[in-house]
């Protein structure tokens, strides 16, 4: 006798507007189970994951939890049946502890309720424990890194005792190291008899975890298979619905001149110390490591947003002082940093504002703004990063993921860089969006941009790189030829005293 599903979709429908976001989409998610959910940015996996949290109303078609039929969820009978999702942007209140989120999350309300501040305390430890955290419940949510943050929304989603469990991109901002915890714990739920939703764009991950795979594409089901009968060519081409010959494009040769050199720059503030290393005109500087082991707090001095007390940073072979973003974008640096949330797109302003933010000169050149120049240089980036958008004037949220992201980078492109530092460039978008920005990367070193490329993607690292720097403890623990293998710069990111405690 079969086992029913924990949770089933039946012809889901859901429009908005002229848009139909999801066509007939069937879906089920057994006991004990890792189900893949795969499908470009604009496929309607958002959408049918706000279904399943309550947050969407179908316009038609099913949702069966357990034994129970529905026409739709609410957000409350979504999470009384077990139902819990965490998001690749953990919805968490900054300014309170962790254990106070974890409180606000488990415990019963009640105007009049007494809170039980030593219970609360123990319990988040508990949780927090349980998911390998080794920060304290104690910590304000603003004070966390974005993985110390989804570990909080996991053992909040463990707490609440959920059998559903939805994962979306939860390992988009972890290191490999980070990446085997999660896998960890995803596979104990899974041993417990929950069913696990698990969206992620790296292809890599769904052969190491799932045992199902449902692809979408264009609000409808492609098909659900098992996993180990399909490989990730077969998976992207159902996604896309076209073959993906070069995931990453090949390398061209760099210039013989020097755009950016750093020496032994340090900055006791973000514990980066002593950092040396020379980026050519031309050519992609990947950095690797661990989250914390300095590359987006080396970013941060480069642009001034945390000036280095110690060393130098030459440009084209002349020392400069990079004491404020300002001073930064004024000798021509760029950044591109990891928080999209917070510091990526303007959702609500219009592209054409989105990517002139930062080109105030060029807009306001004679103290009052040049619409028309806005609107040509925000056309100019449109057509030449392929931004898919209605026009300038289309609000930027919009657009898809990686179209998002494009708008990112045209906004610091804008300024006319010589250096641009991106960091985690693709995190969380889909896999033709990625190929695309992989491909505007390259074709802007081949520009002469000196590019820094900063990723937890060990692949991407790899594939993009002309050559890679290995952060670790705030110091450059070494650089490595481009296209180096896996494991040698895992080496490299681990140290030899991490690898015989690991040992």
């Amino acid at each position: 006798m079969s086992v029913p599903p924990l949770l089933a979709f039946e012809n889901i429908t859901k429009s908005f507007g002229a848009v139909r976001a999801l066509q007939g989409v069937s879906f089920d998610l057994r006991p004990g189970e890792v189900h893949a959910l795969l499908g470009e940015n604009g496929a309607g996996k958002s959408t049918l994951i706000k279904v399943a949290t309550g947050a969407h109303v179908p316009d038609g078609g099913a949702i069966v939890v357990g034994q129970r039929r529905h026409a739709a969820l609410t957000p409350s009978t979504a999470r009384a049946a077990g139902i819990a999702c965490i998001y690749q942007q953990p919805a968490l209140f900054p300014d309170l502890t962790v254990a106070e989120n974890l409180g606000l999350r488990l415990e019963p309300a009640g105007a009049l309720r007494r809170v039980d501040w030593r219970g609360r305390r123990v319990r988040a430890l508990e949780l927090l424990r349980g998911v390998g955290a080794e920060f304290s419940a104690e910590a304000e949510v603003r004070d966390l890194s974005m993985p110390e943050q989804q570990l909080v929304e996991i053992a909040a989603a463990i707490g609440s005792g959920a059998r559903i469990v939805i994962m979306d991109e939860p390992t988009s901002s972890l290191t490999r190291r980070e990446q085997e915890r999660l896998f960890g714990i995803v596979r104990k739920l899974r041993d417990d008899g929950a069913g696990i939703v698990y969206i992620s764009h790296r292809l890599e991950e769904i052969a190491e975890l799932a045992d199902r795979v449902t692809v979408l594409r264009d609000g409808r089901s492609v098909g659900t298979f098992a996993a180990d009968a399909v490989d990730p060519p077969a998976l992207i081409h159902l996604m896309v619905g076209r073959e993906l010959s070069q995931l990453y494009p090949a390398a061209q040769p760099a210039s013989d001149g020097i755009g950016v050199e750093v020496c032994g720059a340090g900055c006791a503030e973000v514990g980066v110390a002593d950092v040396s290393f020379a980026v050519r005109r031309g050519e992609i500087f990947g950095l690797a490591g661990l989250v914390g082991a300095g590359r987006t707090e080396l970013a941060r001095v480069l642009f001034g947003l945390n000036p280095a007390d110690a060393g130098e940073i030459r440009l084209e072979g002349r020392a400069v002082k990079i004491g404020s973003p300002m001073a930064a974008l004024r000798h021509g640096i760029a950044y591109v940093p990891e928080d999209r949330r917070r510091h990526g797109a303007v959702l609500e302003l219009p592209v054409s504002h989105n990517i002139t933010l930062a080109a105030h000169r060029r807009i306001f050149p004679r103290g009052w703004l040049d619409a028309a120049e806005e609107r040509r240089i925000a056309e100019e980036f449109i057509a030449r990063l392929a931004i898919r958008t209605a026009g300038p004037d289309a609000a930027a949220g919009t657009l898809s993921g990686g179209n998002q992201q494009k708008v990112a980078v045209a906004r610091w492109l804008a300024v006319r860089p010589r250096v641009l530092i991106l960091d985690e460039p693709t995190q969380g978008v889909d896999i033709g969006a990625k190929a695309e920005l992989h491909r505007l990367i390259r074709e802007l070193a081949v520009t002469g941009l000196a590019v820094i490329l900063i990723s937890s993607d060990l692949p991407e690292i790899i594939g993009m790189s002309d050559r890679i720097g290995v952060m670790r403890g705030g110091r450059l623990a070494g650089i490595l030829p481009g296209g180096a293998s896996a494991s040698a710069v895992m080496t490299a990111t681990l140290g030899s005293a991490e690898r015989k405690g690991a040992a």
